[in-house]
């Protein structure tokens, strides 16, 4: 008789706990740091076990909480996204909402049709596959805030543009891998509002078609490629719930072995007088202004 896999069996354990009432809904299940500790299992089979029951529909993740047993419906009962009332605007902000909480990979038909309580055939109805979906999420985010006024200043422009993408982000850290193509772009309206309100901020700067959407694409990429580390920071502090201070300190060992060696002069050079701190903050600013300022040369070079 074949051996049922940890994963499953780890998963069962906790789907028992939840039907019995041991759990609660909203109370938080084992962590994967707890799984691995209590069962005696691979970072990765705790990942896996708790991924089961997210795709149950038992479990979902909250931001800065965990992983918590969602609310159950009493049987034959209507859900919200049940008869006429399923729309395509529905499908989209619970697509959202799923990504924003457990990531993008989180999102499939079948698991926004457990959200809204209704059938996955249902969805097909409005949206014809994921693709489509993320697409329409993408957009729909682009278009929560609008940007204002184009400036007439070029650097200010482009500086309210950059910082309005990053809080795009920093509200959906998932839109870093929806938006992860450059010479596959989605055709998106509300995107589209977005690189318009940026080539019309540089109107007026002697720049060639060419070289100002060459400028939008390098802002958003510098945007973009901070996004996808703080996303997959967040994961990783998800994981193994160690916060950032306590991974330096169970990795410092491992890195003074390192230096200790003497190859990196030059590295170790940073840590001998004063702690050094970097976070994503200061790469941004550091790496947008650094930016504006080759800008604003090339801007000096056409005008002379």
């Amino acid at each position: 008789m074949p051996t049922e896999p940890p994963y499953l069996r780890i998963a069962g354990e906790i789907r028992r706990r939840i039907v019995s009432g041991e759990l609660a809904p909203g109370d938080r299940v084992p962590a994967t740091r707890t799984i691995v500790l209590e069962w005696g299992v691979a970072m990765a089979t705790a990942t896996k076990a708790l991924s089961v029951l997210r795709g149950e529909g038992l479990v979902r993740a909250v931001p800065g909480v965990g992983t918590v047993v969602v609310e159950r419906r009493a049987p034959g009962l209507a859900g919200p996204g049940s008869g006429p009332t399923l729309s395509r605007g529905r499908i989209v902000r619970a697509a959202i909402e799923l990504a924003d909480a457990e990531g993008l990979p989180a999102v499939s038909m079948r698991r926004v049709a457990t959200t809204l309580s209704t059938s996955t055939m249902a969805l097909y109805r409005h949206v014809p596959g994921k693709a489509e979906l993320v697409r329409l999420m993408s957009d729909e985010v682009f278009g929560e805030r609008p940007l204002g006024t184009v400036p007439r200043d070029w650097r200010s422009g482009l500086e309210v543009a950059a910082r309005w993408l990053r809080s795009v982000y920093g509200r959906h850290p998932w839109m870093a891998q929806a938006t992860a193509s450059f010479t596959r772009p989605t055709a998106s309206p509300h995107a589209m509002r977005y690189t318009e309100w940026v080539l019309h901020a540089l109107r007026g700067t002697g720049l060639s078609p060419h070289t100002m959407l060459h400028i939008h694409l390098t802002l958003f990429a510098h945007v973009q490629g901070l996004a996808m580390g703080a996303d997959s920071e967040a994961q990783a502090r998800q994981d193994t719930g160690l916060s950032d201070v306590e991974w330096r300190v169970r990795n410092e060992p491992q890195f003074n072995a390192i230096s200790a060696s003497g190859d990196y002069p030059f590295l170790n050079s940073l840590f001998e007088h004063d702690e050094f701190e970097l976070d994503l903050d200061s790469l941004f600013e550091f790496g947008l202004q650094r930016t504006l300022d080759g800008i604003a040369m090339m801007i000096g070079e056409t005008s002379a």
